[in-house]
């Protein structure tokens, strides 16, 4: 198998790996149990990965980046909006 395929099936499962939380969060609006630090942190991480693809001018290492980046900034953005309505039906 060639190195670049590696990287990018490698790219291709992490860039997809927070879509079934993305999905859950969006059908169920409940975030009670999703910690803020998780997205947040990694998107932060993600940024920063993204930032140095483009530094190094690496497409692969940029597109890789894309989805977790957009999907995480989600979950963080959920997270924030829908905590209110956890806080409102908690008994």
């Amino acid at each position: 198998m060639n190195v670049t395929w590696v990287g990018l099936l490698a790219g291709l499962l992490t860039s997809i790996a927070s879509l079934p939380q993305v999905v859950k969060t969006w059908r169920s609006r409940h975030v009670r149990d999703l910690s803020i630090w998780q997205p947040l942190l990694l998107s932060l991480g993600v940024a920063l990965w993204l930032v140095y693809g483009m530094l190094i001018r690496d497409l692969p290492l940029i597109l890789a980046n894309i989805t977790p980046l957009a999907c995480n900034l989600l979950l963080t953005g959920m997270k924030i909006r829908y905590a209110r309505n956890d806080r409102e039906t908690t008994p």
